[in-house]
């Protein structure tokens, strides 16, 4: 049974969950209740650990792992902090969590403050939603005067508050150091690693750090119980997962499904499929900042696993759809330009790498190109990735890389004469 598709029954039932009356009404904070009545933090943190539950943010990192780093000795303050710096090409769905449910978040964060001993969470939002941060504000307001957050949380002696912290726009900032470093008031770059944020976090104190999705999963596990969560889909990749599907199909959207049961070809399906005549070319499954695939991966299971068997991630959960009236060459100049873009600076590989390999694709595009810029576009892939201190500079070259190796041809083609010119009156992909 899915967990977050709550927010959709409700929406097409007429009404939704953004008054805390109704979110009471659909159960919510009964799971809070119940951890807070009856159970001991380290009980919780079993839980989270037996679920299975994988980070829902990119990396896939187990949730109830990351949260037993945080050590329990530690003399200094713990912080909870929820990324919904949701910044991915392709990915809209914690906006949606956050726009039509933004009590199961906030009582998935306070569960996860409980478990760790932490008294204070910050979600971090995008710059950009400023609709979901009033609707954030106005939801913690209602949740505080209710006694679900703030001192003595439901009469007990568990002190937890939220804050909510607007972000200025900038992709880095989804990197958990980044994030940090501009939550702490200072530029949105990456910390050197270790130490880790379980151990020097936020303000260098003890900080578990998880997005929305993630957070907003912990409610119905602790409610229906871990063993439940854990039976949904594959033993390595158990739960549900929504993936935010767009480009080339008829019906856009957010789509939960459980991990292993469903193919790509039928996530495409759910999506309405490409528009009659055509067929599938690209997707991205995972976000822009993943290896592409090709219309001979349809049928791999969405977990992984099974991903990672065919060379590509999970990720986000960003569906980016290209159907063959696309083109491949065009839309990796535009991921290109996206991530030189949005390069910190602070790593030379990555400024200069990144701006490079524009330079190259656009050169390609406009017909300027040569044969020998495929080769020399090549070489700098091993010069960028591994050599700076975070993952953009990786998921920067990823999908450049997997798309020369996969349609190896379209870029010969473009070097050759050109790159095709989209049609006007079709409808774009994100990466396009």
């Amino acid at each position: 049974m899915p967990v977050l598709n709550s927010v959709y029954r409700h929406r097409e039932a007429g009404h939704l969950l953004t008054d805390l009356d109704a979110y009471r009404e659909a159960g919510g904070f009964r799971a809070l209740s119940s951890a807070v009545a009856d159970m001991e933090p380290d009980d919780l943190l079993y839980v989270f650990h037996r679920s299975g539950l994988r980070g829902r943010g990119g990396a896939g990192f187990p949730m109830g792992r990351k949260a037993s780093f945080l050590p329990k000795d530690s003399r200094l303050a713990k912080y909870v902090v929820c990324n919904a710096d949701e910044s991915e090409p392709g990915t809209f769905k914690d906006r949606e969590i956050m726009e039509m449910n933004p009590f199961q978040l906030i009582e998935g964060i306070t569960l996860a403050g409980y478990a760790i001993g932490a008294e204070r969470g910050y979600i971090y939002i995008r710059g950009e939603y400023e609709h979901q941060a009033r609707i954030l504000d106005e939801a913690i307001r209602q949740a505080r005067a209710a006694g679900y957050i703030g001192r003595g949380i439901l009469r007990s002696q568990v002190d937890f508050d939220v804050t909510l912290y607007r972000g200025a726009g900038a992709y880095i900032c989804g990197e958990e150091t980044g994030l940090l470093e501009s939550l702490e008031g200072k530029r949105g770059q990456p910390r050197l690693k270790p130490p880790f944020p379980a151990v020097a976090g936020l303000y260098s104190s003890p900080t578990l750090i998880n997005n929305v999705e993630t957070l907003s999963a912990l409610p119905p596990i602790v409610e229906r119980g871990a063993d439940w969560y854990a039976a949904l889909g594959p033993e390595k990749s158990p739960g549900t997962k929504i993936f935010s599907v767009s480009g080339h199909v008829q019906r856009p959207g957010n789509y939960e499904v459980i991990l292993g049961e469903t193919t790509l070809r039928e996530l495409i399906e759910l999506a309405g499929g490409v528009r009659e005549g055509r067929r599938v070319k690209a997707v991205w499954v995972g976000g822009s900042s993943v290896p592409v695939l090709g219309e001979q991966h349809l049928d791999t299971p969405l977990d992984y696993e099974s991903l990672n068997a065919v060379g590509t991630f999970l990720g986000s959960g960003g569906c980016i759809v290209m159907d063959d009236s696309g083109c491949i060459v065009r839309s990796t100049l535009r991921l290109a330009t996206f991530y030189r873009h949005e390069s910190c600076g602070k790593c030379s590989p990555c400024r200069e790498g990144t701006t490079w390999m524009e330079k190259i694709l656009q050169r390609i595009v406009d017909g300027e190109g040569r044969i020998e810029d495929i080769e020399l576009l090549e070489s700098l892939f091993g010069r960028i990735s591994g050599k700076v201190l975070c993952a953009l500079a990786d998921g920067a070259v990823a999908p450049i890389k997997s798309a020369l190796h996969m349609f190896r041809d379209d870029f010969v083609r473009a070097a050759e004469q050109g790159a095709p010119r989209p049609d006007p009156m079709l409808p774009a992909t994100a990466a396009s």
